[in-house]
């Protein structure tokens, strides 16, 4: 989920706290980790052979990335505040909805904080997209693999 230079990052304060937790682990705990496990594989000789020595170079530059992309987050995140369901749905409102006679309580998060499993799905799902702005009472068609599919918002809250 890369954004661009000065990207807006729409974030709860939940989720933003989040990311802020795994950068400042990332940063303090696990990078000196592996700079330690590099310089200890290093220090072992020929390099051409020590596959120590290349997981752990590989693994740092895995971490760097991640936590460059975590850097540019937090610079660029807004935080949502909960409305409460006023305007209807918005990133930061809980929305049940009927689907197929079936209930579901859905709430909408920012792109870095959606979990699908956890029913947290971000704002420019597809989901996510057809229920912005939209209001108790309303349906929303959403084109899904199996066909579309409608939902009745039943609460915004």
């Amino acid at each position: 989920m890369p954004t661009g230079v000065n990207t807006p990052v729409q974030v709860t304060q939940k989720g933003l706290d989040a990311l802020q937790q795994e950068y400042n682990a990332l940063l303090n705990t696990k990078r000196p980790q592996i700079v330690d496990r590099l310089a200890n594989a290093r220090s072992q000789g020929d390099l051409a052979e020590n596959s120590d020595y290349h997981n752990a170079k590989d693994e740092l530059e895995f971490l760097d990335g991640r936590i460059s992309e975590l850097e540019d987050v937090l610079k660029n995140a807004v935080v949502v505040h909960d409305v409460g369901g006023k305007n209807g749905v918005s990133v930061g409102t809980k929305v049940t909805v009927k689907i197929n006679g079936n209930e579901k309580t859905y709430h909408i998060v920012g792109e870095w904080e959606a979990d699908p499993a956890k029913l947290k799905i971000s704002h420019a799902s597809p989901l996510g997209e057809a229920l912005m702005g939209k209001r108790v009472g309303e349906k929303v068609e959403v084109n899904a693999p199996a066909g579309k599919v409608v939902y009745e918002i039943l609460s915004v809250e």
